[in-house]
Order: C-alpha cells, then sequence, then structure tokens
C-alpha cells in the first residue's frame, strides 16, 4: 500500500472529497435498515478496511503504533465517533446540501476555537468568514423550521464542531501518530450500533450498501484525506475539499432528483464563499 504515499497530495485530497460526497446518496440507497444498523454496519467495514491499511504499512509494529497513541488518539476517536453518528442522522433527518454546507464550516470553527483555547488572533478577513458563514447556516436553519428539518440541521453543526476541536487535539501532540484515532472511532461506532440497535441484521441489499459505505466512501476518502493533507498546503485542502460540498447534492439530484430548495443554495454560497476568504487569508498570513 506504500505506492498511495507516492501520489501527489492534491490528487489525493481531490480523490478523497470524491469518495466522501457519496454518503448522502448510499444512505439515501437503504431500503429498511434504521439509523444504528447502517452506524453498526458501516463501523464495522470502515474499522475493518483501516486495520487492513495499518497492517499493511505497518504489519508487526502495527499494535505498538495503536498502543503509542495513547489517550489522545482515544479522545480523537471519540470525537469522531460521535460525527460518524451525527452525520447519518443528519443524513436521513435534512437534505444532503444542508450537510454538505454545514459540515464545510469546519474551517471557520477551527479559527473560533482557535482563538478562544489557544489564544490565537482572528484576523478581519477571517472575522467576516466566520459571520458570513454562521449566516449563510442561519438562512438554512430559518428554511429548515418551515419544512421540519431543523433537527437534521442541528445534528449536523455537531460535525464541524468536533472535526475543530479533533484539530486541536492533533495541534496539541504533534509527535504522537493519531492514524489509530480512526480505528477508535470505528470500533465505538460499531459499539454504538450494536446497543443501539434491536437487531444488526439487515438485507443482503442493504449489507451491500453499508459495505460501499464504510469501505468505498469512508474508508477511501478519511485515507486519501490524511495521507494528502501531510504534503499539501492547508490553504489548497480548504478549498480541494469543497469537492465533497459541491459533488454530494448533484449525485442527489442527479439520481434521485432530491432538489434543496433556493434558500439552501444561498445559504451554501454563503459558506463556501467564507471558506475561500479563511483560505485565502491563510495563505496571505503564511506569505507575509
Amino acid at each position: 500500500m506504500q505506492f498511495i504515499y507516492k501520489i501527489p497530495g492534491y490528487i489525493l485530497i481531490l480523490m478523497g472529497g470524491f469518495f466522501l460526497s457519496w454518503g448522502g446518496l448510499l444512505i439515501r440507497n437503504f431500503e429498511g435498515a434504521d439509523v444504528w444498523q447502517i452506524l453498526f454496519w458501516r463501523a464495522l467495514f470502515f474499522s475493518l478496511t483501516l486495520f487492513i491499511f495499518l497492517f499493511l504499512n505497518y504489519k508487526k509494529h502495527t499494535f505498538l503504533i495503536i498502543k503509542k497513541s495513547g489517550f489522545a488518539a482515544l479522545f480523537a476517536g471519540l470525537l469522531m465517533s460521535t460525527s460518524f453518528v451525527a452525520y447519518i442522522v443528519a443524513m436521513t433527518e435534512t437534505s444532503v446540501a444542508n450537510v454538505v454546507f454545514i459540515i464545510s464550516t469546519q474551517t471557520m470553527f477551527l479559527a473560533l476555537f482557535g482563538y478562544l483555547f489557544l489564544k490565537e488572533k482572528i484576523s478581519f478577513k477571517t472575522f467576516v468568514s466566520i459571520v458570513l458563514a454562521m449566516l449563510g447556516i442561519v438562512i438554512m436553519v430559518g428554511d429548515s423550521l418551515s419544512k421540519g428539518s431543523l433537527f437534521g440541521d442541528l445534528i449536523a453543526l455537531l460535525i464541524p464542531i468536533n472535526f475543530a476541536a479533533l484539530i486541536l487535539i492533533i495541534r496539541k501532540y504533534p509527535n504522537i501518530d493519531l492514524v489509530p484515532s480512526l480505528l477508535y472511532s470505528g470500533l465505538l461506532g460499531c459499539l454504538y450500533g450494536f446497543l443501539a440497535s434491536k437487531t444488526i441484521i439487515i438485507s443482503t441489499h442493504d449489507l451491500y450498501v453499508a459495505f460501499l459505505l464504510g469501505t468505498v466512501q469512508h474508508s477511501f476518502g478519511f485515507i486519501a484525506v490524511t495521507i494528502g493533507a501531510r504534503t499539501t498546503p492547508a490553504v489548497v485542502v480548504g478549498i480541494l475539499m469543497l469537492t465533497e460540498t459541491l459533488f454530494a447534492p448533484f449525485w442527489v439530484w442527479l439520481f434521485l432528483n432530491e432538489i434543496p430548495p433556493t434558500s439552501v443554495f444561498t445559504g451554501g454560497a454563503l459558506i463556501i464563499t467564507a471558506v475561500i476568504i479563511k483560505s485565502l487569508d491563510y495563505k496571505y498570513s503564511k506569505t507575509s
């Protein structure tokens, strides 16, 4: 699997965003599985795929790498596992466009948390981007009040908030390999799904969809982004990850004719503008 590390970082980020963009469409294709059954099987396939990937790369040192990651990786895995739950619940409660646009606000939450917990200064451009992103969310959530999808929008907000907290952990422990946190998140997801579902038995069709969701969409997406981000400037990562934001609503429109209201695209446009402003501000601060 070492050949993956030879692929240019920006290509891996694009691939990761492309894989992750299929999540909403795949979740829409389950026949009868409920949220907790989907969570269990998605997390199981994700865990198995990730362990195989870790073993192929670290071989006999796999368990040593996992052990060395310590409590930081376990806590990071806990945050990610709650995001996995939020992702599936949000996708079943609101539109795919709402979810992915809200997820793209993660860079703004990262700037806000950096200010609150790391005492990092917020530039004027970053402040403007935060205001635009929050305004975009308000527009989408306001529309959801009349359409019954407010719960899904609020649950989706947990994803970028958890992501920002996760990045803070990574920055606090820069010398620790936190890749095992992905494995912890998958195992915790399995536990949540197993305990919460009445039965884990699902149809063959749903099992196949869960395999695609956990292995191709989730595992391949996260692996590509994780490796690609190591050699790709943050400004580029932020912009290239908009691939997921742009493609996810397109897939459900193309295959399921799910067309979000105009307010979603209005709010989404503000959020994307905010991400680009934040990314350009980061680039300027790095070169000045």
